[in-house]
């Protein structure tokens, strides 16, 4: 079988199947966005001395505009629209109640120079650079201790230019951190929708410490190869949703994070009550990842209706003795993965600290995760879950798995416990044990499905039938 298939045919089929096919459940926070806010007060970019010639740095117009735009921001908010141009620019701080519009064919082009990415302090709940002690370089696009941000437009492009910041990173001539593209923190009220994402010098869009966030209609890539460049990344940060994205970077499509070690265990907040559906992704890394830093803890996500093609890993948490926290209270339902090496991936020996200062007698909890309604063609492994010893990982939960599988061992699994149901190929033996009829309860959000009659609601799998590989 061979190892790509055509995408559009996928696309075309979801388009078939209808938004009826399609039903989510149900969030508040995932509907804020619908009414498009009306600010009061607009101006564009252009009045501030920029020059949209993909040459001339634009930092100074984009900091003054926003400067101007600050004494608007209790008399109803304001919009900084950025026209159809090349807009150069170093790093800029956004305010409260400000919409930030790319009209189509607007690009927001990230400096070449790294001194146009001025360095801040590490995030408290990590201690350090993530990776080099000491600081970090600001994002392209930051805020702090904001209310109501909406970065939008008319699908215009955010681009980081992050070559030059890989080649660093591989040369190990970097002296701090990599920036991320888009970073937020304590931040609430946030709306990031509509655009396109391209070449992230680090992670690409990175909320932390926040709540009420929508990230909506967004595409990101970077190419497959590029390092560490996550495509969205909440990071301690409640309520938050996430839908109707195409994603394509060098590595985890979303990663789900609370804080590293230590730093996280003191620091204490963890992510929870995230919703993730409609999405597509391709990686040489992860589709959905929770982890590595996790101290925080990480519970009550709901992830549905994900199609993963030509990835490393489909669904992954990753942690480690020293870690600390918990993952918790996961339930990811409606997958549907084409080439994908290993479906289900669970980590508990990955290591990375921040020091030399971690207890590794913080242990982890990882407990209520279940997988339910996956279908694959062409899956190397279907599970390789390895927990960590004394520490089991407990109460994982199958049911109706489906995977086309090329390894003679299509489960390892190690220090982990749960119960399976309608799982093909038959799982591992620590998973064996039925789901029904005396472990739903057991089961994260699986209490109320009956073992009588229950239809199949996987609509991913009508397209596996239909992919066309090249």
């Amino acid at each position: 079988m061979k190892s790509h298939f055509i995408l559009v045919d996928v696309l075309v089929l979801l388009a078939l199947l209808g938004p009826s096919q399609w039903v989510a459940m149900g969030s508040s926070h995932c509907e804020l966005h619908n009414e498009e806010r009306v600010r009061p007060h607009s101006v564009t970019i252009t009045e501030f001395g920029a020059v949209g010639d993909g040459v001339t740095l634009n930092t100074k117009a984009f900091q003054n505009a926003i400067f101007y735009l600050n004494s608007f921001a209790d008399k109803g908010g304001a919009k900084l629209f950025v026209p159809a141009g090349r807009w150069l620019t170093g790093s800029f701080d956004l305010i409260s109640h400000l919409t930030l519009w790319l009209d189509k064919g607007a690009v927001i082009l990230g400096s070449t120079n790294t001194e146009d990415w001025p360095i801040v302090d590490p995030l408290p709940s990590y201690g350090r650079g993530r990776e080099l002690p000491g600081g970090r370089h600001q994002s392209l696009i930051f805020g702090r201790n904001l209310t109501d941000v909406v970065i939008t437009g008319e699908n215009g492009t955010i681009d980081g230019q992050g070559s030059m910041w890989w080649e660093r990173f591989r040369n190990k001539t970097l002296d701090y951190t990599r920036p991320h593209l888009v970073e937020l923190m304590n931040s609430t009220g946030v709306v990031i929708s509509n655009l396109t994402f391209l070449n992230s010098p680090f992670w690409t869009i990175h909320p932390v410490y926040c709540s009420q966030v929508i990230v909506q209609k967004v595409t990101i890539r970077a190419p497959l190869d590029s390092p560490n460049t996550d495509g969205i990344d909440p990071d301690s940060s409640d309520d938050v949703c996430i839908e109707d994205c195409y994603i394509s970077t060098g590595d985890d499509v979303i990663a789900i994070k609370s804080g590293w070690d230590e730093y996280g265990i003191s620091y204490g907040r963890p992510s929870k009550k995230i919703i993730i559906r409609r999405l597509f992704g391709e990686t040489h890394s992860s589709g959905i990842a929770i982890g590595s830093e996790m101290s925080g803890g990480v519970s009550y996500v709901h992830a549905e209706d994900i199609v993963f093609f030509n990835s490393t890993a489909g669904i992954r948490i990753k942690t480690s003795p020293g870690r600390g926290g918990y993952v918790r209270n996961i339930f990811i339902s409606n997958v549907t993965m084409a080439n994908v090496s290993v479906a289900i991936r669970f980590t508990g020996l990955y290591g990375e600290h921040p020091d030399e200062s971690y207890d590794p007698n913080e242990l982890p909890k990882i407990e209520r995760i279940t997988f339910k309604d996956i279908r694959g063609e062409n899956i190397t492994v279907a599970g390789l879950m390895e927990g960590i010893e004394g520490d089991n990982f407990i109460n994982i939960c199958l049911y109706n798995i489906t995977l086309s599988v090329n390894s003679m061992s299509p489960w390892n699994c190690s220090n982990v416990q749960g119960y399976s149901s309608l799982v093909s190929p038959q799982t591992c033996k620590p998973l064996e044990e039925s789901i029904f009829p005396d472990h739903s309860t057991e089961c994260y959000h699986l209490s109320s499905v009956s073992s009588q009659g229950h239809r199949i609601r996987n609509k991913g799998a009508r397209l596996l039938s239909w992919w066309t590989y090249l």
